[in-house]
């Protein structure tokens, strides 16, 4: 239930590549806004389209990146994103990939908060 509630809070179409892994709150110190609501998010084991004829494997995560979102009632809310990254082989080489969020970007129908954030994710 508490993954239905916090899904009311990310933009649309997010959870197609991520899954909700956990939540915390904490204090901020400040007066208006008292507290930190901060969503971890996961991206999904989903080999990006442009790599689905080759052979791959998981090969672990990128950085964690923190992105500030709408704040909600009394608190800040901040977004945990850890992205993917594969092991590809294609002619004969062994590369690392990520989802190019670009193509997610122009390639689909989404809302503006989502297009927004796609765009803030691809800036690492």
């Amino acid at each position: 239930m508490t993954e239905s509630l916090l899904s009311l809070f990310l933009p649309v179409g997010m959870l197609e590549y991520f899954d909700i892994i956990d939540y915390k709150t904490t204090n901020t110190n400040q007066e208006v806004f008292t507290k930190y609501l901060t969503i971890f998010l996961e991206e999904k084991n989903l080999i990006p389209d442009e790599y689905k004829d080759c052979s791959s494997t998981a090969c672990g995560f990128m950085d964690v990146r923190l992105i500030d979102d709408y704040p909600i009632r009394d608190m800040l809310v901040k977004l945990s994103i850890k992205r993917r990254r594969w092991s590809i082989l294609t002619e004969g080489k062994k590369q690392k990939v990520s989802r190019d969020w670009s193509l997610v970007f122009d390639g689909s129908r989404m809302s503006e908060d989502y297009s927004a954030f796609l765009k803030e994710i691809s800036r690492y």
